[in-house]
């Protein structure tokens, strides 16, 4: 199985968590992920070596971070192309972020996609800690079969 980056644009940190749950999952199902911040990511060479991409932001006025929108314009350049894919993303009232991000990694950088995007108001609320290790853990299957 590959190496898989899951990268967060948060807020407050609850999307951090989330990002940190499904690095877990990655890692239960036998992957390695590495978990950054996207101000982390500077440059289209900060994306190689990993085999898949999880980004996800919180949604702030409807609307992902201004720092996942600079990393989707990273990814474009880097070639992203066919690379396994997944988003995700906490929200307060709309939760628009992950579905955003989902589609432009699937429709522009025409990656190679889970079944959708994972949206949760936190990690602690109603199962949220399984669901996001359960969301690592489909991406995982989907890098090994890929």
């Amino acid at each position: 199985m590959g190496k898989m980056l899951v990268a967060y644009a948060t807020r407050k940190g609850a999307t951090r968590n989330i990002a940190e749950l499904i690095a877990e999952g990655i890692r239960i199902d036998g992957g390695e992920a590495e978990v950054k911040n996207v101000t982390e990511v500077k440059k289209d060479e900060d994306l190689a070596g990993y085999d898949g991409y999880v980004l996800g932001s919180a949604t702030y006025h409807g609307e992902m971070m201004q720092g996942m929108k600079t990393m989707l314009f990273i990814g474009e350049k880097a070639g992203l192309k066919g690379t396994v894919g997944g988003s995700f993303g906490a929200f307060g009232w709309s939760g628009e972020a992950p579905g955003r991000i989902f589609d432009t990694m699937e429709h522009i950088l025409e990656m190679n996609m889970v079944s959708g995007p994972l949206r949760l108001k936190s990690a602690a609320l109603g199962g949220g800690t399984q669901m996001a290790q359960d969301y690592g853990k489909e991406i995982g299957k989907k890098l090994s079969t890929s």
